[in-house]
């Protein structure tokens, strides 16, 4: 039995298709979101990789913040319970879930069950997310995926103090004129990013093991330093950018069996 998640966030588009509720046989990640052709074009890849086509899926559910938007799904339910169910699939022992995603930030605690017993959001604001990273790789006129690599060669960590993005890129382009080591400043981004979705993280009430999910995860350096910032290991997920939609399949298999 197949079944299908996709996530539709606001900046990329995720799917996985599960067989049995165990076997990821296909995933894809496309970097637009909502209101665009992002989802329509993972879904194609998804089911071009897996030889399948939406007849063959028992149930599809969709989640994230354009779920509603996909009118192909059986059912929407939120990219917290979603995040929740993929990573507590993937890592049982997990029981605080940090995911920085394109424009919002999350921390989820779980039980031992992998119930959500708490969760805080920030979708508000574009600071602490990887939007914001987005805007200070542009500034510092690298490419994002080099970020990590810039930040392991950082002598220290420069204070970018600013809760804003706007006023964070002005605090950078200072940073710049006084010609201080791109490397560091990345370090002191990173740090800045890892204080917001920590704070995050403390007021669910923080428990081990943590797990990070969402696009960021895959920086190591934003890793690092929430890890340091919590003085505790910090484990990735597996293919962090598709927790939501492999949680999203995850409760598609529920649906399928019920009928």
């Amino acid at each position: 039995m197949y079944t299908l998640g996709i996530d539709v966030g606001s900046a990329s588009s995720k799917v996985v298709i599960l067989e049995d509720g165990e076997k990821v046989v296909a995933s894809s990640v496309f970097q637009v979101g909502t209101g665009s052709s992002g989802p329509e074009r993972a879904l194609k890849e998804a089911f071009e990789k897996s030889g399948l086509g939406y007849d063959d899926m028992a149930k599809i559910v969709a989640t994230g913040y354009g779920r509603y938007s996909f009118e192909k799904a059986d059912k929407q339910i939120s990219e917290i319970s979603c995040h929740a169910k993929g990573i507590y699939h993937l890592i049982p022992t997990v029981r605080t879930i940090i995911d920085i995603g394109g424009q919002d930030a999350k921390a989820i605690r779980l039980d031992s069950r992998g119930a959500v017993s708490q969760f805080f959001m920030n979708d508000k604001c574009a600071a602490g997310t990887g939007r914001f990273l987005e805007v200070m790789a542009r500034v510092l006129e690298i490419d994002i995926k080099q970020m990590a690599e810039y930040d392991a060669r950082a002598t220290e960590v420069v204070n970018v103090s600013s809760t804003c993005t706007v006023f964070a890129e002005s605090e950078v382009i200072s940073h710049l004129s006084n010609n201080i080591p791109k490397e560091n400043i990345i370090a002191g981004i990173h740090a800045s990013v890892a204080s917001k979705a920590c704070g995050l993280a403390y007021r669910t009430g923080l428990e081990d093991d943590i797990v990070m999910g969402g696009g960021v995860a895959q920086n190591a350096g934003v890793v690092r330093a929430i890890s340091r910032e919590l003085r505790r290991p910090v484990i990735v997920a597996p293919n962090p950018q598709i927790t939501g939609a492999l949680g999203a399949a995850l409760f598609a298999y529920d649906e399928a069996k019920k009928h």
